[in-house]
């Protein structure tokens, strides 16, 4: 028998819950956006309206009101957004507790064991849940009805909004196969680009491809998308509560004027180091690579990554480790907007036991020292807050006058 999968998707979310509170702007383009001042000017959601003028996520502000003069931009209210997750899964709960948050607006829900309790019809049953989410919250969602959470995933994306659409195992080569490979989950622009250039340009000409030639393309995880394409994916979804480790653990920063200078790019990987040191320990995980991704003021990135000489989860190691990939992929001197710091093939701290060298013994034993002396700033901030301290290397990115009278060490 095949398993029942949904993904509900929440249509526009934040701008969805910024407009219960302006009733009066629901048929004006409407875009939640971060702090222009601060350089975060990014489109973070759109309403419907604003997205039939091409105003798109992820954008610039400025490229938003090119699009769009009359665009209305909102703050965002995280602790808002939160609260009305919560609910939306809530509502969830009543009907299965098999679900798996793919983010704050959506979750796939695996209704194989309780579809009979509520009628047996998986659409009724999808209509039903937006009707309830629609009628209780004044919000609505998206849902795709699938055998898998791939093709879940993509119905719920298929037709938008306030929407079910259910692909079947007799139905997917219709539906699905015609889209573009960037539709499959987990297909990127650089997957895509590779794709591309071998004349692969819709998911079924994916499917179609040979499974070897795409191994040795993209590697493990060309197996994985032509898998994907051809709905042989079977991934469960997490029951409520499971834990399931992270695959990568990242942090970037657009900083409120480009560095320009050794010390600011300096203090800048420092800070973002110790963000994503304090995950990976919170995670008990250690990362053996790290990539660095790096914005210049003209919207051009760059992408480097590189193994670490041995999984670490501290900050001074991968902030030498983030240095190094800059000092020789980004001309000094060269102004950053941005950085992105990504720790991936991530393992567990209890599986990542380091031999010791034959040339420098005394290796493990300092980076134990060093991520003992980390751990112990986590207690620190977990009792007297983040501020309480920090590394002499962020002291100079602080703002004078801070309420935490941290102390660098």
């Amino acid at each position: 028998m095949d398993r029942v999968i949904f993904h509900c998707d929440c249509n526009s979310f934040y701008a969805s819950v910024e407009l219960l509170g302006r009733p009066e702007l629901r048929d004006r383009p409407v875009a939640v956006c971060g702090d222009p001042q601060s350089r975060h000017g990014i489109i973070l959601a759109k309403n419907e309206p604003a997205k039939r003028m091409g105003v798109k996520t992820a954008e610039t502000i400025w490229q938003a009101m090119q699009k769009c003069p009359d665009l209305v931009l909102l703050p965002p209210h995280h602790d808002r957004y939160r609260v009305y997750s919560r609910q939306i899964n809530a509502i969830y709960y009543r009907y299965t507790d098999l679900i798996e948050p793919f983010g704050i607006d959506e979750s796939w829900l695996d209704v194989t064991g309780t579809l009979h309790l509520f009628g047996g019809a998986p659409k009724a049953l999808a209509d039903r849940i937006r009707k309830e989410i629609r009628e209780t919250l004044g919000l609505t969602i998206s849902v795709g009805v699938s055998f898998n959470k791939i093709f879940a995933k993509l119905g719920s994306d298929y037709k938008k909004p306030d929407a079910t659409t259910v692909i079947t195992a007799d139905n997917f080569r219709e539906i699905v196969w015609p889209l573009p490979v960037t539709d499959l989950l987990f297909v990127g622009r650089a997957a895509a680009r590779t794709l591309g250039k071998y004349g692969v340009n819709t998911i079924g000409e994916l499917a179609a491809f040979d499974r070897d030639v795409l191994l040795r393309l993209l590697g493990k995880q060309g197996g994985q998308l032509w898998n994907y394409a051809n709905g042989l994916e079977n991934a469960p979804v997490a029951p409520a509560g499971q834990y399931a480790p992270p695959k990568s653990v990242g942090n970037g920063e657009t900083f409120p004027h480009n560095l320009t200078t050794r010390d600011e790019v300096r203090r800048g990987v420092a800070m973002l180091a110790d963000q994503v040191a304090v995950r990976l320990r919170r995670h008990r995980m250690k990362a053996a690579t790290l990539q660095v991704s790096v914005r210049d003021p003209n919207f051009k990135d760059i992408c480097r990554q590189r193994p670490l000489p041995a999984p670490t989860n501290t900050a001074r190691e991968l902030t030498r480790a983030a240095l190094d990939i800059l000092e020789r992929s980004w001309k000094s001197g060269a102004p950053i907007r941005a950085i992105t710091l990504t720790a991936q093939n991530l393992v567990p701290e209890e599986e990542a036991a380091e031999q010791l060298g034959l040339f420098r013994p005394e290796e493990p034993a300092r980076r134990d020292k060093v991520e003992k002396l980390e751990r112990a700033m986590d207690a620190i901030r977990a009792k007297y807050g983040r501020g309480a301290v920090f590394t002499a290397a962020q002291a100079e990115e602080r703002p004078s006058g801070d309420e935490d009278d941290g102390v660098p060490f």
